[in-house]
């Protein structure tokens, strides 16, 4: 009787352990992510932030947000890994502020997270899982070949507005040296901004590089800095920027100065900055697709936490690609790019 009694017993509680762990409810088996920007109130993070949102209930998975104070804070960014690790999350989609990132992500990476970068590819590459991120050479490009065209042949006195001049990013240097090589200049460093010659030739004419300064990728940084580059020369006729916002901060201090006509350049291609180019404060932008991002990063981690396979790099590159496109009104021969109307649908993914 006793060994009957506890047959009956020990068969109940296999039962009920089968049971438990085949319960698709339960919090051992919810896959938690933590998705880490450069910071809240650029509107290219703000975005992405939504489409991780989205992407996180369709798909079933807990998100947890968090983001820099501003543009370049690593320290809160390496806090946010190290809260993403204590959770137990399963993976991290960021945004790196900076190589003062790395040692972190190398942390949670061997506690068994799965980290991927969206928008900036730190350095090295590897330092992440995988990246989802524009290709920030060919955006830049792709505005310098336009602005050549545009220029057709007069002298180009040049405002390169960066993202910082303290710290070494990719997306900054890619952005920086890839509108030089569409412009036909000759670049020094591929990694390093401002120690391309000052003069010279690019494809159409002459040029004269007067600044390069950062911006933070802000507007009232954009502003400050094209107000230092009008005081070396007010006769600049182009300005490089290096996102939309540092862009309307440039375009109100050139109108504040009076200069006419300038060629603005930039790099985004959201909504608000394809208006932008609509209104003219703009001539173009590479439109990116942050949204896009934030879906493949989640599901990448869903699939991977799930036993799916893992995501794989663009043919060629060292990251997923992930699109742009020239956005302009003013389309140039030999320069692919769409007008504003597309530009609205497309804007940043939200078709």
């Amino acid at each position: 009787m006793n060994r009957r009694v506890s047959s009956v017993l020990i068969a109940t509680a296999l039962l009920l352990a089968s049971a438990a762990c085949g319960d698709s409810g339960s919090g051992d088996d919810e896959v938690s992510v933590s998705l880490i920007t450069k910071n809240s109130t650029n509107p290219f993070f703000v975005t992405m932030q939504q489409g991780a949102k989205e992407s996180a209930k369709a798909e079933g998975v807990k998100l947890t947000i968090a983001a820099g104070k501003e543009d370049g804070d690593e320290q809160t960014q390496v806090q946010a890994i190290e809260d993403a690790i204590a959770r137990g999350d399963k993976g991290i989609l960021i945004t790196t502020n900076g190589p003062g990132v790395n040692p972190a992500i190398k942390k949670a990476r061997e506690a068994g997270l799965y980290v991927i970068a969206l928008d900036t590819p730190p350095d090295p590459p590897d330092t992440v899982d995988i990246t989802f991120a524009t290709d920030n050479f060919r955006a830049g490009e792709l505005i310098g070949k336009w602005t050549a065209a545009q220029l057709a042949g007069k002298p180009a006195t040049i405002a390169m507005l960066d993202l910082f001049n303290d710290k070494i990013v990719s997306v900054d240097y890619n952005r920086d040296q890839g509108f030089l090589t569409g412009m036909g200049i000759p670049t020094g460093d591929k990694m390093k901004n401002g120690d391309e010659a000052k003069s010279g030739k690019y494809s159409g004419g002459t040029y004269q590089i007067v600044c390069n300064e950062p911006t933070t990728g802000a507007e009232d940084g954009g502003r400050t800095a094209m107000e230092r580059c009008l005081a070396k020369n007010p006769a600049i006729n182009v300005v490089y920027t290096i996102n939309e916002p540092a862009a309307v901060g440039a375009h109100k201090a050139l109108e504040a100065a009076g200069v006419k006509n300038p060629l603005v350049v930039s790099i985004d291609g959201g909504c608000d900055g394809v208006q932008q180019v609509k209104d003219g404060v703009i001539g173009a932008t590479s439109q990116q697709y942050p949204i896009k991002m934030a879906q493949l990063g989640v599901k990448a981690i869903k699939q991977l936490a799930t036993g799916g396979k893992k995501p794989s790099v663009t043919s060629g590159k060292d990251f997923f690609d992930t699109g742009v496109a020239l956005v302009t009104d003013k389309a140039a021969t030999g320069v692919e790019s769409i007008d504003t109307t597309k530009g609205t649908e497309l804007c940043w993914g939200k078709s």
